[in-house]
């Protein structure tokens, strides 16, 4: 009797499941991405050859060609504590959301008095945000350094609490203590520079990074200056 020969059938893959699986990833990424704020200021710096990077925990102040003063720094949660403690010297109320945003500010230019009225400004709006004067550094009304000793000392706290941890847990600490850097416009002139440095000469702060534009195109932090 002939054997009877099983129809033959070509192989079939179930996608569901991976598709499935493809749509939570992008779902998952899309809720759990925080997007990078826009810069207030662009500026173009001098060039070097140098290509050192500088850590996350960076205190920067830029200046911009008309010699306005932009500051920022890098970790979100000392930002907000720094803002905390500026809201309570300078009695500013600043709300959860308004909070919030400037964690995720790169940077600003803007008086303390006028800041809560920047956080509620959309990006777009805040590029044409009027005052924006820079942040005041005169021997009367120094903001600039206020901003940077708060934000060191929220820094150095955040850095010795890491390294604690790192002890408890016999682990090796590779943090680094807070740096500070200067990012100036390559058209700005001199004296507005000075008065940045004077800011910092006057915190005992000697060392610190200059920021360049990487010949080449992309920007990158010079050698340090002293």
């Amino acid at each position: 009797m002939p054997k009877i020969k099983p129809a033959a059938h070509a192989p079939s893959i179930d996608m569901t499941p991976m598709v499935d699986l493809a749509f939570l990833l992008v779902t998952f990424f899309m809720l759990t991405a925080s997007f990078r704020m826009a810069e207030p200021v662009i500026v173009d710096p001098p060039s070097s050859q140098s290509d050192k990077a500088l850590p996350e925990n960076t205190i920067l102040v830029t200046v911009d060609n008309i010699g306005r003063s932009f500051f920022g720094v890098g970790n979100a949660e000392a930002k907000k504590n720094a803002l905390a403690r500026m809201s309570e010297k300078y009695k500013v109320t600043f709300n959860a959301d308004q909070t919030k945003k400037f964690g995720g500010l790169s940077s600003f230019g803007v008086e303390i008095k006028d800041l809560p009225r920047y956080l509620d400004a959309s990006e777009a709006e805040r590029l044409k945000f009027q005052p924006q004067k820079g942040v005041p550094l005169d021997s009367v009304n120094n903001q600039l350094r206020d901003w940077i000793n708060i934000s060191a000392q929220e820094l150095n706290a955040i850095y010795m609490r890491e390294k604690d941890k790192a002890a408890e847990r016999n682990q090796e600490f590779k943090g680094e203590k807070p740096r500070y850097a200067i990012k100036a416009d390559g058209k700005a002139k001199y004296i507005y520079v000075k008065d940045v440095f004077k800011t910092f000469t006057d915190m005992k702060i000697y060392t610190f990074n200059l920021i360049t534009s990487l010949e080449g195109g992309e920007t990158k932090p010079a050698a340090k200056a002293h």
